[in-house]
Order: structure tokens, then sequence, then C-alpha cells
């Protein structure tokens, strides 16, 4: 049983969960729907429907929706979930994917994999920071260059939070930004890495300069487990698959599709009340 919002981040198991994150890059307000976290604002609801012992097993989730459909101040409703809630509608949008976990400690590196970080290390140098100051101008730079690039691809969500790290790096104690840094004190990459959660630490967000070595983009990831390892987490959620490219960088490290993640989305049709209803109460 979830008694605050606290538990929600302490037994945290997805990024949408870490209340810090979630608060700083979107502006919603956050409270526990039965188990659950309910994010809203606007008319907009987001159900994140995770059980807090890190089992994909939803029980208690058709309650929670019910909860929030009941909402007079939701119109458009989100579930992220490990499976499509019952009380959805059967035209709600319906998108799957997968979180990728690995097990800590890392149980190893293949001989590529130990190569490409061996020639990163003589290129550039891992610096770690903390709190707003440590995003800087370099940074936001490279996020946007990533939007550029990938044009119509980046939905404008995921743009607005790229543009809010600041506000991210500010709020949450716990987040780490490890950039790396070249020879000329060039910013070639970046990633930031969340440990808010007691056991699970999260690979939130990873940006490289098109002048970045190879290998840049595996030491930025060493640093976030180095440092997972080193405060005692048991898992690092590297988030989800995406696309063939991203899931072939997290195998390698030996992480797995080991967390469904479904996202449902529909509006919310509500019954029109009749004059009489709305006269007599």
């Amino acid at each position: 049983m979830v008694d605050n919002l606290a538990q929600i981040t302490a037994c945290a198991v997805t990024p949408d969960q870490i209340l810090p994150y979630v608060s700083s890059v979107s502006g919603l307000k956050s409270e526990l729907c039965r188990n659950f976290v309910l994010h809203h604002g606007e008319g907009y609801g987001v159900l994140i429907g995770y059980a807090n012992d890190g089992s994909d097993t939803c029980q208690g989730l058709d309650e929670a929706v019910a909860e929030a459909l009941a909402r007079k101040d939701i119109n458009h409703l989100t579930v992220i979930a490990p499976k499509k809630p019952g009380l959805a509608p059967e035209d709600a949008d319906v998108k799957r994917d997968s979180y990728w976990l690995l097990s800590l400690p890392c149980a190893g590196k293949g001989q590529k994999l130990r190569n490409m970080l061996k020639r990163a290390r003589r290129e550039v140098e891992i610096v770690q920071g903390s709190g707003r100051n440590s995003w800087t101008s370099e940074h936001a730079r490279l996020a946007a260059d990533l939007c550029q690039k990938k044009g119509p691809a980046i939905e404008p969500g995921t743009k607005y939070i790229f543009e809010h790290l600041d506000s991210y790096l500010e709020n949450a104690p716990d987040a780490v930004l490890f950039s790396a840094f070249n020879e000329n004190g060039k910013l070639a990459g970046c990633a930031i890495g969340d440990y808010s959660a007691l056991n699970t630490a999260f690979y939130m967000f990873a940006f490289r300069a098109e002048y970045a070595p190879p290998g840049v983009a595996d030491l930025l990831l060493e640093a976030v487990i180095a440092e997972a390892e080193g405060r005692g987490h048991g898992l690092v959620n590297l988030g989800l698959g995406i696309d063939g490219g991203i899931e072939f960088f997290k195998k390698k490290w030996g992480a797995t599709p080991a967390l469904p993640c479904v996202e449902t989305v529909w509006e919310i049709r509500r019954k029109p009340v009749s004059w009489l209803k709305k006269l007599f109460g």
C-alpha cells in the first residue's frame, strides 16, 4: 500500500514515477490515485500504472483508471502501464514498447566494447556535475542539434522536455550530469543519470556532438552505471527500445527488455447532462 507521494519516487521503476523530474519538465501536478501516481493539469491526466514493488501485475489498475475517469478536471487520459487497462475504449491509441533493464553489478563487457571504451578514454574526460548551473549553453546546444537533426521524428513533448533539463537538474538533487570534454575543452557529449529511487537508477538522457570520437556514448553510460553501483543500486533502467539502433546499444551492455510499457491514450466522452438534472442537482 502506498501512503504518500514520497514512496512513489523512492520505489520508482520508471522515469515517470520520479516526481522531481515530472514536475520540472511538465508543470503537471501529481497526486496519489489508489496505489499509483496521477499527473494532471489543463484537462490532461497521465496515470502511471506500475506497482511500487517493480512487478508487472497491475493489481488495482482498473480501479485507479475509474477514479481518474471520474474526475471532472480530466478530459484526455493517458495510462502508462505494463498492459492496456480494461476500461480503455476499443478505439484508444495504443503504443507498445519495453523498458530495458540492466542488473548490477554489471556482468561484463565484450572485447569490442572494451576496445571502444579504451579508445574513448584517450580522447575525452568525463566530468560530473549537478544543479541548474551544470547545464550550460553547450549542453543545450547538443540537445537542440539533436532536435534539428531528427526533425519531425522528435515529438513536441520530447523537445519541450529537452528545453527544461536545466530546471530538472535544479530540482532533482539526485540527478547527475556527466559531461565528456575533449582535449580542447569542447563538450563532446553528455548524459543524465537519476538516482532518486532506492533500488533502480535511471539513464535518462544522452546527447553527442557530431565531432565526438567513437565510444563517447559508451563511456558516458559506463559513468552512469559506475555511479549507480557506487550508490548501491541493483538495477539501471536504460529507457525504452525506440528502434533497432537504440536496442542494439543497450543489448551490448547486457540489458534486456524486461518491463513492458503500454501507453494508452483516449479522450473521455462524457454523457450530456439533462437540463432537469442541472436544475435539480
